[in-house]
Parts: C-alpha cells; structure tokens; sequence
C-alpha cells in the first residue's frame, strides 16, 4: 500500500491500529503525519488526543502502555513515536531496553482507542525482524522515497495548481534545476512565485531564473550541462559567477569532477540494464539527478569521460600543488572540452 492509498482508506474510515512510516522524502512523510492528525483528532482535542513519544528516551513498553491506557477526555489518541530504529538493522541504544515482545502482544488485539505511529529516518526495515513482519500483518507500512524524474516535475506543477497559478512549458524543469529536489525547498520556492504570478497567473522560465537562485552545486550541474550541450560561453559565465560568488576553484573542480563520474557511473549501469531507480538506490542519488545525469550520458562516450575524469585528476594535482594557476586552469578545461 502506498501513502495515496492509505490516506483513502482513512477517509473512508479504515484506520489502522498501527502506521510505521519509513523513508528519506521527510516532505511527503510529514504531510501524512499532518493529514492523519487533521482526519483523527479535532483541534479542540489536541491537547489530550495528540501525543509524543521518543524511543530514544523510552522504552516501546512505555508505548505501548499509553496505547493501553484509555484516553482522557477524547474517544481516540493518536500517539506519534519518533526515533523507532527497533525496526531497522542499526544498533539500538544500549541505555534503553526495549522488549519488543509487549508491540507483539499487543498487535494481537490493539485498543481500539489508540492509534500509534512509528516513525523511522532510516530508508530501509530490517524485513527480518519478527515486529517488521508483525506491524505490515496487523497494521500499514508505508515507504517515502523520492519521486522519480517525471513525477517530480508533475508535483512541483500540482504545487502550483494548488495555488492557483500554472507554469508554462519547461519552466517546472528550471525550478527543479535552480533550486535542487528537495521537496520542502521547492515548497517554499514555489509558493513564491505563485504570490509573484497572482492568482490565475502563469510562472515562465525566465521569471523562475530571475527569482530562485541557484546553489553552488545546482550551478556546477548546470555549469556541466552546458557543457554537454558545447554552450561553453554559458558555462564560463556560471563559473564567473561562482568566482564572484567567493567560491574556491578547487571545489568547482571537485563538485565538477563529482558530475562527471555520476554520468559516467549513470552511463555504465543504464548499459547493464538498471532501471532509473535502481541507478538512484545503487548510487545514493535522487531520480531525478539520475535522469538528468542520464540525459547528458547519451552525449559523452565513455571513453571521453574517462578522459574528462582523467584529465580533472591531474589537474586537480597541479591546482593543489601550485603548479598550475587554478582558475586558468578551470578555464583552459572548459575551452579544452569545445575542442
């Protein structure tokens, strides 16, 4: 079941006794957590319905007794129980004992007043472990991962809708690539240009370059881009820019570097038949980057990367050494690259 899924069937009244929320896209976790708060307890119970646990501070029997334990003043409490690494593979602390056994008994027969929600930063659970398996059984597990490339740019468009303003063709794609993939960032962004539009209003790709700027990494990607696109006027312009900005050459250079072997890493596992995703989990990158870093793949052949990759290395060398000055030498390799 997926969190779309899951929040349907809330509405319809199918609540589980227990949620275990896991994943790296905290954005769209705390959404749900935000959604099951608004569909579970009114304002007015807040103060007695909503409650806040750390199991890093207390042991899951302590949760389980408050889930047990009939509410004050309110029909149902909804507990949220932060840190809930008992469900990963890493180490749990030491000065808390945690007796699992008591969330398995108590999945055998929930109250019917409590809603628990555990919650884990981790990425991955331990399928292995017996409460892993017992929560999926007795409650809901939900997964949230990156959006993909093209879903991506399709929330950062819903986003806007949602606002009551649109972007026009090719203007979501600038957004993502100024201000990077994180969805809270984009949140913020977005919300900005739509105050900028006004209601009814449409955001183009100019107005977008004019009102989010980049960071120092989404401008080394797009520095990289138009590289591969041979713009190697526009790309001496970002690296002006970054030099203006106070930034080192040697990070350009190495967040450069960087670029270049996610595209060829990208290149050689999109040969080996990885799907987008599996290049993403495989290289601890966002799908997006990934789709991207695909795109620019198909312009490069590998053994021009391996070269390119070569030829930062010993570059990098000379710049750290003092044998070669190091913003020539950034120029003369992006000059280099339009031969």
């Amino acid at each position: 079941m997926d969190a779309k899924a899951a929040a349907k069937a809330v509405k319809q009244g199918e609540v589980s006794p227990v949620y275990l929320l896991y994943g790296s896209e905290k954005y769209q976790l705390n959404e749900f957590l935000t959604f099951l708060e608004n569909q579970l307890i009114t304002k007015e119970d807040r103060d007695f319905a909503l409650i806040h646990m750390d199991l890093s501070e207390i042991p899951i029997q302590a949760v389980i007794e408050e889930a047990e334990t009939v509410p004050f003043m309110v029909q149902r409490k909804l507990i949220l129980v932060r840190d809930a690494a008992i469900f990963t593979a890493g180490k749990e602390s030491a000065k808390i004992e945690h007796r699992t056994e008591s969330l398995l008994e108590y999945l055998d027969n929930p109250a019917d007043y409590s809603v628990i929600v555990f919650i884990v930063s981790n990425e991955k659970l331990d399928e292995r472990k017996k409460i892993v398996k017992a929560v999926k059984k007795a409650g809901t597990a939900l997964s949230f991962t990156p959006l993909g490339g093209d879903d991506l740019l399709k929330w950062v468009e819903k986003q806007a809708l949602q606002q009551h303003c649109s972007f026009e063709p090719g203007a979501a794609e600038v957004l993502v690539r100024n201000a990077g993939t994180s969805l809270q960032n984009l949140a913020g962004e977005v919300n900005k240009l739509c105050l900028y539009a006004g209601n009814g209003g449409s955001i183009s790709a100019a107005v977008v370059n004019q009102l989010v700027s980049r960071s120092t990494e989404q401008s080394v990607f797009a520095l990289v881009e138009d590289i591969a696109n041979l713009r190697l006027d526009q790309a001496l312009s970002i690296f002006y820019e970054l030099l203006k900005q106070r930034e080192e050459p040697i990070k350009i250079a190495a967040l450069i570097t960087r670029q270049f072997r996610i595209i060829l890493q990208v290149k050689t596992l999109s040969r080996q038949s990885y799907s987008q995703q599996q290049i993403a989990s495989q290289l601890g990158l966002h799908p997006y980057a990934v789709k991207i870093a695909g795109e620019q793949a198909r312009k490069f052949e590998t053994a021009r990367l391996e070269n390119i990759l070569n030829y930062m290395g010993e570059m990098d060398y000379k710049m750290k050494s003092g044998a070669m000055d190091k913003v020539l030498g950034l120029e003369l390799f992006i000059l280099r690259l339009g031969v």
